[in-house]
């Protein structure tokens, strides 16, 4: 009996995977200066050429990585709509405190985050391509609670949305004290005391 033609689509996805494995691990432990296509490219088990295939440069690679990291399992950044407001948050925000809270995660994030002090073009693409769809699904969610007048009729979402990320993301960057679910409840339960319905 033959054996089966291996699946180049599959094959590809794996080596897809691989690597964006590889560029998270690489830059948790090295940084994004002195990450390189090459120690990505040994650390995935493929060659340079595989890697430049599918991404122009390192940056364009970092991006991708954070990117599978950060969406949903079906690729998107909507946020959870039961109908139950405070549950749909909670589950949120423990999902957002987890990824910080995570070692792997936090070195990863903070290395990034280093890099986006000296790189203004860096940190523009990261806002666009990432923190901006993120903040849009979340101003989105509380924009259809309003609707359903569960939350203050004359509310700011943009506002509304640091209330509840600002205190997760100032208690993790300056490391004020733990981070963990109890504290994402707390933070939930403060910011929809705030806009409850007057």
């Amino acid at each position: 009996m033959p054996s089966p033609t291996p699946d180049p689509a599959r094959r590809s996805d794996r080596a897809r995977s691989s690597i964006l494995s590889a560029t998270r691990e690489r830059l948790a432990e090295v940084g994004y200066a002195k990450l390189t296509i090459e120690g990505i490219a040994s650390r995935a088990g493929v060659g340079k050429q595989t890697i430049y295939r599918w991404w122009p440069s390192k940056g364009a690679v970092v991006f991708d990585a954070i990117l599978d990291a950060s969406l949903g399992p079906d690729g998107s950044t909507t946020l959870p709509d039961t109908g139950e407001l405070e549950a749909d948050l909670r589950t949120v925000m423990r999902g957002i405190v987890g990824e910080l809270a995570d070692p792997a995660t936090d070195r990863m994030q903070r290395a990034v985050l280093a890099e986006l002090q000296l790189d203004p073009p860096l940190a523009t693409e990261l806002l666009e391509r990432l923190l901006r769809p993120q903040t849009d699904a979340f101003a989105d969610r509380l924009c259809r609670a309003r609707d359903a007048g569960q939350v203050r009729d004359d509310l700011d979402p943009s506002v509304a949305v640091e209330l509840f990320l600002g205190p997760v993301f100032h208690r993790w960057l300056l490391r004020t004290a733990p981070l963990d679910e109890a504290f994402a409840d707390r933070v939930v339960e403060h910011a929809l005391a705030g806009l409850a319905p007057r």
